[in-house]
């Protein structure tokens, strides 16, 4: 009884170690894909970059036609320009935020896939206390069965 009990705690302890495994290479996963979700993010960043880099090319052409214009009083280049500047800071912006929520999303979604995970093992962890409960409960009623029906069957005898 002793060696069984033993053999059943190492099973449940190897159990807990391929659940833990488990567990182990889910967030590996998971770390993997928002590792790939900020590198996209920053080669999304880097084109942001680079964009601002042209803009601001064309904002010191168009600063030195502006330059020509001012003197003549044109100061419509100088709304153009900094429309441009709002644009492409906005852009940025948008990439931040893309960049943030696309991390925000992996997160929660290996968040909500480990909460499923754990859910799932504690539910059948439960359901397996409550089988041997229930068994356990069963083989009491039937020994109580056999000694009534044994007690019967001596009352008859006598």
């Amino acid at each position: 009884m002793f060696g069984s009990r033993k053999i059943i705690d190492i099973l449940k302890l190897n159990e807990w170690k391929d659940n833990l495994l488990s567990l182990s290479n889910l967030l590996d996963n998971r770390k993997q894909r928002i590792l790939k979700t900020i590198r996209n993010s920053e080669e999304l960043r880097e084109g942001a970059i680079e964009q601002l880099e042209k803009a601001r090319a064309r904002l010191r052409k168009v600063e030195t036609e502006a330059d020509r214009f001012r003197a003549n009083g044109y100061s419509e280049i100088e709304r153009e320009k900094l429309n441009l500047i709002n644009s492409i800071y906005t852009t940025l912006e948008q990439f931040e935020n893309y960049k943030n929520e696309t991390i925000r999303l992996e997160q929660q979604r290996a968040i909500n896939q480990v909460q499923l995970w754990v859910f799932q093992h504690a539910l059948e962890g439960a359901l397996g206390t409550l089988n041997s409960c229930l068994n356990n409960e069963l083989h009491l009623r039937t020994i109580s069965a056999n000694i009534g029906m044994f007690g019967g069957m001596k009352e008859i005898k006598d």
